[in-house]
């Protein structure tokens, strides 16, 4: 327990070293690059800031593995052994568009499941830790969301499909915006993840397997705060599962439902 309460505090710290070095380009008109289509970018900032999480990662567990978007960090959680997992910019089209939505990610896992993880919002002036005990917002205990009327709850998709799967992406909005009492996109998986562990959002969905730097952290959150994580199945969510439906508990079988939908999926 002492390890993973260190450990939660180094995501702390690295998860917003990264963030600061972001922020301070963040509206300063830097350049960008595209890596394998026009909507995936990529920034300076964004390996700027993966060098420094990984420096501070390294200080305080240098014989760890690291998992990362950028680079030559790996891309897959290995299943033995302790790695962390580490998106530097969650949501840079929002960043690169001067949208204030986007997050440094940092996740401890062991032997491929998380132990520990902090995400840092510094243009919303947030930062969540989840310890083995609670999830914190900006040092404040969160939960998730009371709600089990589902025409009361707000539920979004959690990440963008290719433009050869907008037939998917169409089915998701259809799914939510017939299922639930709202929606909304923000471009950002962990901090989608971090305000359905906060209360903010009921759910939420996509069928497809997602990036682990892209989700873990905030997967970890939505547990910690009370949450339930799944894959298309309904089984436990895990780093390589097809689909993640994340939910406040209370609606999951309606968010689970709706996942299922986007793929015609029976029952």
């Amino acid at each position: 327990m002492a390890d993973e309460a260190l450990r939660a505090a180094v995501a702390r710290r690295a998860a917003e070293a990264g963030a600061a070095v972001a922020f301070d380009r963040f509206r300063r008109g830097i350049d960008v690059e595209t890596k394998d289509g026009k909507t995936d970018v990529v920034t300076q900032a964004d390996k700027d800031a993966q060098a420094r999480v990984a420096d501070v990662i390294a200080d305080a567990f240098p014989e760890d593995e690291l998992v990362g978007e950028e680079e030559d960090a790996l891309k897959v959680v290995p299943d033995d052994g302790d790695a962390w997992v580490v998106d530097p910019i969650d949501g840079t089209n929002n960043y690169v568009r001067n949208i204030r939505i986007w997050a440094t990610a940092v996740a401890a896992v062991r032997d491929g499941e998380p132990v520990a993880a902090a995400s840092a919002l510094p243009a919303l002036g947030d930062t969540y830790v989840a310890d083995a005990d609670a999830v914190y917002r900006s040092g404040h205990q969160v939960t998730v969301s009371a709600e089990s009327d589902p025409e009361k709850s707000t539920v979004v998709p959690t990440v963008w499909w290719d433009f050869d799967h907008r037939d998917e992406y169409a089915a998701a909005t259809r799914e939510i915006v017939e299922r639930f009492g709202d929606m909304r996109r923000f471009g950002c998986a962990q901090a989608v993840l971090a305000m359905v562990a906060d209360g903010s959002l009921e759910g939420t969905i996509t069928n497809i397997v997602t990036n682990p730097w892209d989700t873990v952290a905030g997967v970890y959150m939505v547990r910690r705060a009370g949450g339930t994580v799944t894959d298309l199945e309904g089984n436990r969510w895990r780093h390589d599962s097809k689909g993640l439906v994340a939910s406040n508990g209370a609606v999951h079988d309606d968010v689970l439902a709706a996942a299922r939908g986007i793929e015609k999926l029976d029952g």
